[in-house]
């Protein structure tokens, strides 16, 4: 009997994990072209592009940034981050809004027009993943979500115990 390749045995483990780990490095690569390519046609920067993507996410959790929000992730100093905010505004991709929870804080959404731009650039993009996934049962997708979900908690880990050795004063 012929061993299926895409299905190693459970004993595997560390080879799935190694393979899971070259597709998430595979589709952030192939993430970051695009979304390079997004940002040279609107001409806007990286700092701005990394901005917009922060944004969304945020948005999508259901916890939008403030600009000192941004600055963290952007690791950035604050007038920098002031900078990349005021950019992005002037460019009709995101605007300040008053938090309807805390009337003292602002923050950052994304405009009607950012949003249209975004979604006329990466609405195709969203159909050929629709089409690439419309095979797979929903069980695969709920399994492939918490490994993503993962491997984005260990990222978010990560990611705060080297904010321990950077000084954005210094970025």
């Amino acid at each position: 009997m012929v061993e299926d390749d895409s299905h190693p045995r459970a004993a595997d483990r560390g080879e799935l994990e190694s393979r899971l780990a070259a597709d998430v490095r595979a589709v952030t690569a192939g993430s970051d072209r695009i979304g390079r390519i997004f940002a040279n046609m609107h001409h806007i920067t990286n700092n701005d592009l990394d901005a917009l993507l922060h944004v969304i996410v945020a948005e999508t959790a259901g916890a939008p940034l403030t600009a000192g929000d941004m600055r963290q992730r952007l690791g950035v100093s604050a007038p920098a981050v002031t900078y990349v905010i005021d950019r992005m505004i002037a460019s009709g991709h995101i605007r300040r809004e008053t938090d309807p929870l805390d009337r003292r804080k602002v923050i950052l959404r994304y405009s009607d027009h950012g949003l249209q731009v975004a979604r006329r650039f990466f609405g195709p993009l969203g159909g050929h993943i629709h089409a690439s996934m419309a095979d797979l049962p929903d069980e695969d997708l709920i399994a492939a979500h918490r490994v993503l979900d993962a491997v984005s908690n260990a990222m978010q880990i990560y990611r705060a115990e080297l904010a321990e050795y950077i000084d954005v004063s210094e970025t």
